[in-house]
């Protein structure tokens, strides 16, 4: 596949690196920055995450206290991927196009969000080249109807699109629409919200078991509590806390390749940073564990 049509422009680093460990052709990782809100229902702001992250990301310290010298397997920043004024289901397409030029190089790629609806696009590529892909959504929201607001690319019928393709395992979900539990009523699905993942007591191989060998992981930053990250669109009480989520992601790496992943739906707030370099750390946590883990698939070539 040829190069996506990015703007020129030398991107941000993530995490500052110096080109030694940040040159595209050494890299194991490639980050995408995809500043898109298009279909944002809430409060705005989600294309400002990415650079948010970014920046958060240049001030954070590179030893990882239980992964180590993560950077130095090689983490690639691409400038950002320009929205399109075509729609969300064209920014789906441009998504797909940009997440196969990653994986055709056999980097992990790792997009940051902007809206939820992006993700879409990162499992259709995903979905291409794993053939026993599934999906572990860390949500506060289903996100399954079938349309919203005339479009059934929105951010709230991402997971709609994704099951089309492979299967999801949800944690932290806590809210829903009436007609999303009507359609899990029809067409089940392995589902956990924060009160039901705790009560399992760390003991996860239901989770685990819901999920293939070849894992891709969208995580909304709403499936944390807003007491330690307010800043997203559409915050819902009762979320997971820290060590939840990122002892979740090392479980299912112990498992499974996880061979991409997202983090989307920051919204800054301006002049309280906390939720920036959260979501900067939960990356790079994500990232270590992608590249270390047992399985097979991208992150160990």
């Amino acid at each position: 596949m040829t190069r996506p049509d990015w703007p020129t422009g030398v991107p941000q680093s993530f995490g500052g690196l110096e080109p030694e460990f940040s040159d595209l052709d050494r890299a194991r990782c490639a980050i995408l920055p995809v500043p898109y809100d298009f279909t944002t229902s809430y409060q705005g702001g989600t294309r400002s995450g990415p650079r948010a992250i970014l920046e958060a990301s240049r001030n954070m310290e590179l030893w990882d206290e239980e992964l180590g010298a993560t950077y130095r397997a090689g983490i690639h920043t691409l400038p950002e991927l320009e929205p399109t004024a075509l729609g969300p289901e064209a920014m789906v397409d441009r998504v797909e196009q940009a997440v196969s030029w990653i994986l055709d190089r056999g980097k992990l790629p790792v997009m940051l969000g902007g809206e939820h609806s992006i993700t879409a696009g990162a499992v259709r590529a995903a979905a291409r080249r794993f053939k026993r892909l599934s999906v572990l959504q860390l949500d506060a929201h289903a996100d399954l109807r079938d349309r919203y607001l005339d479009s059934p690319y929105s951010h709230a019928c991402v997971m709609r699109r994704v099951r089309e393709r492979v299967p999801v395992a949800s944690v932290g979900i806590r809210s829903m629409s009436e007609e999303e539990a009507q359609f899990l009523r029809r067409e089940p699905a392995p589902m956990w919200s924060t009160r039901q993942f705790r009560a399992l007591g760390g003991k996860w191989q239901p989770v685990l078991s819901a999920l293939t060998e070849e894992v891709y992981v969208t995580f909304d930053l709403d499936a944390l509590d807003p007491s330690i990250l307010p800043a997203t669109g559409t915050p819902e009480p009762g979320g997971l806390d820290w060590f939840e989520a990122v002892d979740l992601l090392r479980a299912v790496s112990e498992r499974a390749s996880i061979v991409g992943f997202d983090i989307v739906e920051l919204a800054p707030i301006p002049g309280q940073v906390a939720s920036d370099f959260l979501a900067a750390r939960l990356t790079y946590r994500a990232i270590g564990l992608a590249l270390a883990g047992v399985g097979t698939g991208v992150a160990k070539s």
